[in-house]
């Protein structure tokens, strides 16, 4: 048995396969013409922009967005507390520094 599909912006779709895309959308019969449509979603990709690293620390990472500066702490657990409190204040430490000669090189 034989289905005709029906394709919306069939002309946009075809421009795009002969690109080598491939199209995400939904399949569905029509309520008013009850044809099997194909309905194509035409996502936009993201325009956000990556991360720009400050600083690579011992323990992780100070980086910097648009909007946002981000510091970032990872050790292991097995450490003592104390040594845990030790990291914790060297890399605070080390990212005040590096927010400072960035800083620094702006003003330059």
């Amino acid at each position: 048995m034989r289905k005709y599909i029906f394709i919306l912006n069939v002309l946009d779709m075809i421009s795009g396969l002969k690109k080598g895309k491939r199209f995400e959308g939904v399949l569905y019969v029509d309520k008013n013409t009850r044809l099997l449509t194909f309905k194509p979603y035409f996502r936009k990709t993201p325009k956000c922009s990556k991360d720009v690293l400050v600083a690579k620390l011992p323990w992780g990472w100070v980086k910097e967005s648009s909007m946002r500066l981000k510091r970032h702490t990872s050790m292991p657990k097995e450490l003592t507390f104390a040594e845990k409190l030790a990291i914790l204040d060297q890399e605070n430490k080390l990212a005040k520094e590096a927010l400072m000669k960035q800083e620094m090189e702006a003003c330059l």
